[in-house]
């Protein structure tokens, strides 16, 4: 081995172990970076030989990173950030939504001025979901958009079912009142008289029928009431017929749509609804408990985000009432590790990485969402020291390869005078 080729593989040496000190400090400084993977130095030697002789070739440094290593989840005071419990990337966009890339740095919060979830200029992206939490259009990337707090800032609902429980007495001389409450789709809650009429041709039997629209403020408002219903009840008091009957109430004055609501009685045969039978109220009082309870609610502003662990994101409102608004999916790839490093822990894909397969979180073998947490940096601070010292150590001993070969070249000089 020639002193020439003594220096040039310390050269190569001393130049490997920099960019090892460099990838070394590039982790220590992401120590605390949400969602960040540590790299790696891999080296390679040059060396080339032939039969008899070797001649040197020095070594090479090569980064690497395990993308899909998980970091320790840590709890936040945020609802909005989110960690992946297993496998899994988000998916991002710094557009709108036409180039996707991917990341598992789930610091996300909401956006003053667009309403998105967004990450230092990245929004997270969701399938646009029914208020059961259907994905409305399709499961494809050309569905995702970016999820929108905004999107149902306010949200009533009109109502269109009651239940309805209580007793009618058996030995009533005169009409009873009850109160059902109802919403319409503007949220403006209302409620309408029922009057309650015993017949005494055929036994058991009642007649039901509605009067007096009134708002909250107990004052009368304008529209058409149309239903009424005669119901029979068997001989020991349990319901017989009809199980179901509709309110319908047109013509209001807010502008909302027609309520239309379908009153259940009870279950034939049965007692867990109407009945009739001794009841307290006696004949001497005309009102009757007769008890309704509704699926409408009022108007109510949006309060917060939550995000379940199935990826569903929900607008929690004032009204105590959390609709679904997305679904956030997560993508896999058929090498993760293949996957371009852009920065800020977010990648885009390769040849080497696929395409991006999108799965519902906790499905599919892929990993759940943790509303309220982030994933920490893999970074191992014991991990990065140590391989901190070996560089320095490799590196000295190069340039001490250097010094070596220098004094060496010396004395063949003066030899050669």
């Amino acid at each position: 081995m020639s002193l020439t080729g003594a220096m040039n593989s310390a050269v190569s040496a001393m130049q490997a172990q920099s960019s090892a000190l460099s990838i070394i400090s590039n982790n220590l400084a992401n120590v605390s970076t949400t969602g960040y993977k540590a790299s790696t130095t891999s080296f390679a030697s040059l060396l080339t030989s032939s039969s008899t002789t070797s001649s040197s070739g020095g070594v090479k440094a090569t980064k690497s990173q395990n993308i899909l290593d998980r970091g320790t989840l840590v709890s936040s005071s945020v609802s909005t950030n989110i960690a992946i419990d297993g496998d899994g990337f988000f998916a991002v966009t710094s557009g709108d939504g036409t180039e996707i890339d991917y990341t598992r740095n789930g610091q996300f919060t909401v956006d003053d001025d667009t309403g998105y979830l967004t990450n230092d200029g990245y929004s997270l992206l969701g399938w646009p979901t029914d208020s059961d939490g259907n994905v409305v259009g399709g499961t494809t990337d050309s569905n995702l958009e970016p999820v929108d707090t905004d999107k149902l800032t306010g949200y009533a609902v009109a109502t269109s079912s009651v239940d309805l429980k209580g007793i009618l007495p058996a030995d009533a001389t005169t009409n009873y009142t009850s109160q059902i409450s109802l919403y319409d789709s503007l949220g403006t809650a209302y409620t309408v008289d029922v009057t309650w009429a015993k017949s005494t041709t055929p036994a058991n039997t009642w007649t039901m029928s509605f009067s007096n629209l009134e708002n909250s403020s107990g004052t009368a408002v304008t529209g058409t009431i149309t239903g009424s219903e005669t119901i029979t009840f068997n001989s020991d008091g349990t319901l017989q017929s009809p199980t179901t009957t509709t309110l319908k109430i047109s013509g209001l004055t807010d502008g909302a749509d027609d309520i239309t609501a379908t009153l259940n009685l009870g279950t034939a045969g049965s007692s867990d609804g109407l009945r009739q039978g001794t009841t307290a109220s006696g004949t001497n009082s005309t009102a009757v408990d007769i008890s309704s309870d509704g699926n409408g609610c009022a108007y109510g502003t949006l309060t917060g985000i939550t995000i379940d662990e199935d990826g569903t994101v929900y607008g929690d409102y004032s009204n105590d009432k959390s609709i679904a608004i997305y679904k956030i999916p997560l993508a896999t790839f058929s090498n993760a590790n293949g996957l371009t490093e852009k920065g800020n822990s977010v990648y885009s894909t390769s040849s080497t990485s696929s395409g991006a397969t999108y799965h519902f979180a906790d499905s599919d073998g892929v990993g759940s969402i943790k509303s309220s947490e982030l994933e920490e940096s893999t970074t191992d601070t014991n991990t990065e020291f140590s391989s901190m010292i070996a560089a320095q150590q490799a590196y000295s001993s190069a340039s001490q390869v250097i010094s070596t070969a220098k004094a060496m070249f010396e004395t063949l000089l003066q030899a050669v005078r």
